[in-house]
């Protein structure tokens, strides 16, 4: 069961983070991003790591996506305006993407030949690890991050400002 269940939700968090790629417009580019912070958090779930299942519904789902949606109505923006694609685009796109997918498979298969495949056996994920693993051995990724949402912030602003002036 936990493995067609694992199916179901990895299907929909690709389609979902396809969905936010290909989207014109803003929003339904944000909502498309909670369906996959949603299928992330019942991933974890499957996993066993109940916090941070909760920790990703109430963290990204929650606040974050309203900053992503708050920052988005700040800006005003509407959706893209379609443009017509070049002929070199459309005649070699498709070929090129699957090149480089078969050349990325290829590297990462020479570089890591014998990795042991993932297990979907349960692990701890409660609020002491979690802590412990995010103030120590990742303290520098997380404070990077706070650093760049922040700078993302201010850069809405400023361009809010001058669009108003």
């Amino acid at each position: 069961m936990d493995g067609i269940l694992f199916l179901i939700f990895a299907v929909f968090a690709v389609l979902c983070a396809i969905n936010v790629v290909v989207q014109t417009h803003p929003i339904s580019s944000a909502i498309s991003l909670i369906g996959v912070m949603g299928s992330l958090a019942v991933l974890y779930l499957l996993l066993g790591a109940e916090f941070l299942a909760v920790a990703q519904v109430i963290v990204y789902a929650g606040a974050v996506m309203v900053l992503f949606v708050f920052v988005i109505m700040l800006l005003n923006a509407g959706a893209e305006a379609r443009k017509g694609r070049s002929f070199m685009v459309q005649l070699l796109g498709a070929p090129l993407l699957v090149a480089l997918l078969g050349l990325l498979a290829y590297f990462v298969q020479r570089l890591f030949p014998h990795t042991a495949l993932v297990e979907f056996g349960r692990f701890t994920g409660s609020a002491r690890e979690v802590g412990m693993a995010l103030f120590t051995t990742y303290l520098l990724p997380f404070e990077v991050t706070s650093v760049l949402i922040l700078i993302a912030i201010l850069g809405a602003i400023v361009l809010a400002r001058k669009e108003l002036d």
